[in-house]
């Protein structure tokens, strides 16, 4: 059998806490992330399928989708230090025109708790 890898990307789009506000559009996100489960539980831990999921906003996912045996591993990505934000700022102003004299490590240190999609 070929191995295969399953990736979903922003999955707190369709994986949030499930709740019920009458609006139908979030209904059929809920029924998604449903069916997504129902999957899950189908595959074989050991087989040739492995499911990824990415996300900057783990808080919201629905503790459904995150139950023993649906995703087997969790990788957390922390927030970057002053020195990687620093350089951050620098790649991402690479191809803009800005003043020669920025001071990066200040703007740096004036977003302590930004990702680097933040800093973007």
């Amino acid at each position: 059998k070929k191995a295969c890898i399953v990736f979903f990307d922003e999955v707190d789009a369709i994986g949030g806490a499930r709740f019920d506000d009458g609006v139908g559009g979030d209904n059929e996100v809920q029924r998604t992330m449903l069916e997504i489960v129902n999957q899950l539980d189908g595959f074989d831990a050991r087989g040739n399928i492995k499911v990824l999921m990415a996300t900057n906003r783990p808080d919201t996912l629905d503790p459904a989708l995150l139950r023993p045996g649906r995703l087997d591993r969790k990788v957390e990505f922390g927030l970057p230090d002053l020195e990687s934000r620093t350089q951050i700022f620098k790649i991402h102003t690479r191809t803009m025109n800005c003043e020669r004299d920025i001071r990066f490590e200040l703007l740096a240190r004036l977003c302590p708790n930004s990702t680097g999609a933040d800093i973007r």
